[in-house]
C-alpha cells in the first residue's frame, strides 16, 4: 500500500528522510514544473523555480500543519519563487530598459494559419489572473486551494478566474474569426 501525501511528510517532519521527499518530489514535481512554466512561459526558468521550490519546501517541512493538502501547500511556496523571481526580473529589467533607449524594438512575427497557442493567451492575462488560472485548471485546485496557495481572499480568487477565463475566451473567440485581439 502506498503511503498518503500526510503519512510521508510527517516522516520527513519526524527524521529529516530523504527518500521519502523524494517520493513527495516524485509525485508533485510534474505539477509544479507545468504550473511554473505556464506562469513564467520559460521552460528553464520553470525548471529553476520548481528545484527552489523543492528545496525551500524541504527546510519548511516543519510549518506544514497538514491544515489544508499538501498539494496546495507546495503550490504557495512555488507561488512565492515565482514572485520573488517575477520581482528581480523587473527590477533587471528597469535597469537593461536604461541601456536599450536607442535600440528600436521589432515586433516578433505573428503565427499563420489557425493556430492558437494557449500560452500566447495566458500572456495576455494579468499576473494574478494567470496565476489562479493556471492553478485551477491546469493543476486542477479548488478555488479555496488556489486562494491558500497564494494567500489572497477566496473571492478575489474567484474574481480573478472569471476575469481570466472570460478574456481566454475573448481571445480564442477573435482568434477564430481572424480579428485582432485586445484584452
Amino acid at each position: 500500500m502506498k503511503a498518503t501525501d500526510a503519512e510521508l511528510t510527517a516522516l520527513v517532519i519526524a527524521t529529516k528522510n530523504s527518500a521519502a521527499f523524494g517520493e513527495l518530489v516524485r509525485r508533485h514535481q510534474a505539477l509544479v514544473r507545468s504550473m511554473l512554466h505556464r506562469m513564467c512561459r520559460n521552460h528553464a526558468l520553470a525548471d529553476d523555480l520548481a528545484q527552489d521550490t523543492f528545496i525551500r519546501a524541504f527546510e519548511k517541512i516543519g510549518s506544514f500543519k497538514g491544515s489544508g493538502s499538501f498539494k496546495s501547500w507546495l503550490c504557495s511556496i512555488a507561488y512565492t519563487e515565482f514572485l520573488k523571481s517575477a520581482r528581480k526580473r523587473k527590477s533587471a529589467d528597469r535597469v537593461l530598459e536604461k541601456f536599450k533607449a536607442d535600440v528600436e524594438d521589432t515586433e516578433a512575427p505573428r503565427d499563420m494559419g489557425n493556430v492558437v497557442d494557449l500560452d500566447r493567451a495566458l500572456a495576455t492575462l494579468k499576473e494574478e489572473e494567470r496565476a489562479v488560472v493556471v492553478m485551477c485548471y491546469s493543476c486542477g485546485m479548488s478555488h479555496s486551494e488556489a486562494a491558500e496557495a497564494t494567500g489572497m481572499p477566496l473571492g478575489t480568487v474567484k474574481s480573478h478566474v472569471n476575469r481570466g477565463r472570460a478574456k481566454l475566451q475573448a481571445y480564442f473567440a477573435h482568434a477564430e474569426t481572424g480579428a485582432e485581439v485586445t484584452v
